[in-house]
This record gives C-alpha cells, sequence and structure tokens, in this order.
C-alpha cells in the first residue's frame, strides 16, 4: 500500500541537533538577509531594533502555545491538525492551505533574493534568467535527496549560523573602529543608529513593517511539522524551542544592531543584500564577495526547506482526504512528486515577478508570504487556548502535560492579538497592502473550497501504491 510506503518515511529518525538546526535554518534566510534593509529604510535603526524585539515576543509566545502543542499530539502536518481539531475542520484545511502558500510564495522570493545575489558578480544577466537555473537546482534537490533532508539541512544551517555569528563579531568590530572602514572614514559608532533620530517617520512604520519582521522571524514553527518525525519529541522539542528562540534572539537583534550601526537609512532597501553593503564598507579583502556567496547558500537552503514543507502539508491534506489522492501519490524514490511540483508555483511566480519589476514585487512576494505565516500563528495561539481548555474541563491535572506554556491564558490571548495586530498594520503600506488584498480572498477560497469538496473527497477509494 501507498500509505505504509509513505509512513515508513516518517520514522521518529530527527535528533535534538536536526530539530535546532532545521527550525534555524529555516528562519536565518531571505527575511534576514534581505527585508532587514527594507525595515531600516521604512523605520529607521530604532525602530527596526523595537519592531524585532516585538517581533521575538511574538515568537516567543507562540512557540510556547506550539510546544505544549507539539509534545501532547506530535503530528506530522501538526498545525493544521490542531486547528482542525479544536477550531473546527474547515479552519484546519485552510490552516493547511496558508502554511502552503507561506512556503511556496516564498520560494518566489527566495529566488528573486537569490537573482539579487548573483547580479552582485555578474550584473548584465537578468534576475529572471538566475530564477529559472535556482528553481532547477532546488527542485531537483528535493526529488532527489528527501531521505537525507534532516541530516543536509543541519550542516547548511550550520553554516549560515557561523556566518552570522562572524558578521556579529566583525561587523562589531567595526563599528567601534577596531577594524578599519575601506574608505578611511573613522568608525561610526552609534551616530548611524542617531542620525536621523530615534523613530524618523513616527510609530506607525514600525506597525507597518511587523509583518515583515514576523516573515523574518517564520521557520521557527518547523519544530511543529517536524515533531512527528522526532525521537522521544516529550524531550526533544522543549529542548529545541528555549534553544532556538534564544539563539534567535542573540542571532536576530545583534545582526540588527551591527546593520543599523553600520548602514544609513537612506542607503538600506533590498536590491542588495544589507549584509553585502556592510562588508563593501568594512577593509576587510573579499569580505562582501565572500558573504554574497554564504548569503546565496542560505537563501536556496532556506528555499529548500521552503519546498520540503509545502509539500509535506499538500501530501498531509491528501492524507487525511482533503485533498485528491494524487497529491500523496509518491514516485520510486518515495518522494511525492506531484505535491512537490504543485509548490514550485511559487518559483514560477519569482520568474514573472523578476521580469516586472524584482525589487518592489519581492517586497510583496514577502509580505504575503509573511501574511500567510501569520496566520498560521494566529490558528496556533487559538488551537492552544481551547486545547487547554477542554484539557481542564476534561479534569485532567495539568500535570499530565509534559509541557506546558507558562502564564495560561495570558500567553495564547496576548499571541493572538498581537499577531492581528500585526496584519492590521499592512493596510498603512501600499507596497505590502497587495498582501490583504491576496491573502483575505485565499482564506475566504480554502473554507468555499473545503465545503463544497469534501464530500467528493471523501467518496475517493483508498490510496493504491502507483
Amino acid at each position: 500500500m501507498q500509505t505504509q510506503q509513505e509512513n515508513e518515511q516518517l520514522k521518529r529518525t530527527m535528533k535534538t541537533r536536526h530539530l535546532i538546526m532545521l527550525s534555524l535554518g529555516g528562519v536565518i534566510g531571505t527575511g534576514l538577509f534581505f527585508n532587514t534593509g527594507y525595515i531600516i529604510a521604512t523605520t529607521g535603526a530604532a525602530g527596526t531594533l523595537l519592531a524585532y524585539l516585538i517581533g521575538a515576543l511574538v515568537v516567543w509566545l507562540v512557540m510556547q502555545c506550539l510546544g505544549e502543542l507539539s509534545v501532547a499530539m506530535p503530528e506530522t502536518g501538526a498545525f493544521h491538525v490542531y486547528a482542525a481539531r479544536y477550531l473546527g475542520p474547515a479552519t484546519g484545511y485552510t490552516v493547511a492551505w496558508l502554511y502552503w502558500l507561506t512556503w511556496t510564495v516564498a520560494l518566489g522570493s527566495s529566488f528573486t533574493a537569490a537573482g539579487f545575489c548573483m547580479q552582485y558578480w555578474f550584473p548584465q544577466v537578468p534576475v529572471w534568467a538566475w530564477c529559472v537555473v535556482f528553481c532547477a537546482v532546488i527542485f531537483g534537490l528535493n526529488v532527489i535527496s528527501t531521505r537525507f533532508f534532516a541530516e543536509g539541512e543541519f550542516w547548511f544551517s550550520l553554516v549560515k549560523v557561523i556566518t552570522i555569528i562572524a558578521f556579529i563579531i566583525l561587523g562589531g568590530a567595526a563599528v567601534f573602529g577596531f577594524i578599519p572602514m575601506k574608505d578611511g572614514t573613522p568608525a561610526p559608532g552609534l551616530s548611524n543608529i542617531t542620525a536621523e533620530g530615534w523613530f524618523p517617520h513616527g510609530g506607525l512604520p514600525i506597525l507597518m513593517t511587523m509583518v515583515a519582521v514576523n516573515f523574518a522571524f517564520s521557520g521557527t514553527e518547523l519544530i511543529g511539522i517536524a515533531a512527528g518525525e522526532t525521537e522521544n519529541p516529550h524531550k526533544v522539542i522543549p529542548v529545541a524551542i528555549r534553544t532556538t528562540i534564544a539563539r534567535l534572539i542573540i542571532f536576530f537583534i545583534g545582526t540588527v544592531f551591527v546593520l543599523a550601526a553600520l548602514i544609513p537609512m537612506h542607503q538600506a532597501g533590498v536590491e542588495k543584500s544589507p549584509f553585502v553593503l556592510v562588508f563593501e564598507k568594512v577593509g576587510i579583502p573579499y569580505a562582501a564577495d565572500i558573504f554574497n556567496f554564504v548569503i546565496l547558500t542560505a537563501i536556496l537552503s532556506a528555499a529548500n526547506s521552503g519546498l520540503y514543507a509545502s509539500g509535506r502539508m499538500l501530501w498531509s491534506l491528501s492524507n487525511e482526504k482533503t485533498l485528491p489522492r494524487c497529491f500523496a501519490r509518491v514516485n520510486k524514490n518515495g518522494v511525492p512528486l506531484t505535491a512537490l511540483s504543485v509548490s514550485m508555483l511559487g518559483g514560477v511566480l519569482a520568474l514573472f515577478s523578476s521580469v516586472v519589476a524584482p525589487d518592489t514585487v519581492f517586497v510583496a512576494l514577502s509580505a504575503i508570504s509573511g501574511f500567510a505565516v501569520v496566520a498560521v500563528w494566529i490558528s496556533i495561539c487559538a488551537s492552544h487556548f481551547v486545547f487547554r481548555r477542554r484539557h481542564l474541563q476534561s479534569g485532567q491535572p495539568l500535570s499530565a502535560l509534559q509541557y506546558r506554556a507558562p502564564w495560561y491564558p495570558l500567553v495564547p490571548v496576548l499571541g493572538f492579538i498581537l499577531c492581528v495586530v500585526a496584519c492590521v498594520g499592512l493596510w498603512f503600506d501600499p507596497s505590502q497592502r497587495i498582501a490583504l488584498y491576496c491573502g483575505l480572498p485565499f482564506v475566504a477560497l480554502c473554507y468555499g473550497a473545503y465545503y463544497l469538496t469534501r464530500n467528493m473527497t471523501s467518496q475517493e477509494p483508498e490510496h493504491v501504491a502507483e
């Protein structure tokens, strides 16, 4: 039977180091390497630091909720399973498609960002040409190397973590004059942070960029996706959550501080990674080229994770008979080829966007992906709220939960509110408003599709092997 064949791939083989690096690897990608430039240009240095601190709080709240759910019910495709169980099957179906949208659109922004990286060396070659190349590479890697995914992503992510640590150390040394600037100018110190005032455009841009910040943090929830494939989830998941959040705060806040200190607000943007901008200014030979290469590999690694996650979500929906059975079919290598192929739509979208207007469409793609992941986070908080309430109503003691989110119900309620506020902030930014124009109808379409198709899919016969 095909379902048996697929379940053989879902053994609990991931260890703590895999789970931590998978989560870190999903996060350290396009959002951090490119979106940070957009956020600095929009909110100023101090505003960017504050926005990322708020984003870190949101991530902590959501991950506490997800931790309790994942330890109690370790499932592959966790978010939509929890939402279906505690918020209704239509909501679970919609959450699964939203998470698919998160990653398939993130593929588009990742391929576009990778094209920007290549233009650093080959400015005459258009972005769309590189998008074609990287679409083929990432699709090929997913088709061939699924069984090595966890180990491969561990090493990819390790490279990214080492890069971030090196950036914070070297960039911090340049900020305070331990490493000279290339043009001989004195070390900037904190002058760029204070030059335009603490909040040069007021407080509204911070609200406007919250979804962009949350997009930069997206990927932490991969811990929930991988929970069903993890050894001893009740022990491993809490450790992974604690270490991941602590490292993210250090990496993101430290990185944003260095970027904001070295790049004047008016020079920041998305067409060139702010990391490369920094090392063009610092007097370290070939540093900009080296970091551009590392950023390129990091972005492609995040795209690799994204295609895996989106393909798994479609497989999970089909496995639960809410999508046609073709999405759960696997080829001779055990790969859900149809699910992966449909998920590559994000890469095709990148080809279109990079021809039209790569810089502006990149922000729009990031906003759509950010809206989708924040909507998923909202469902995680709401699912946890209902789960804990039902647990208590059933008369079971709290001690029966091997991992408990603190300060219930404050944690899920505050997480829910902050995520909703971030979505509202999209309305105030014309360049990101398209996320609401696309995202809200997409949610409505998913609910409608569920009620239209549930009877048809429920009548289909059991899966058979190809």
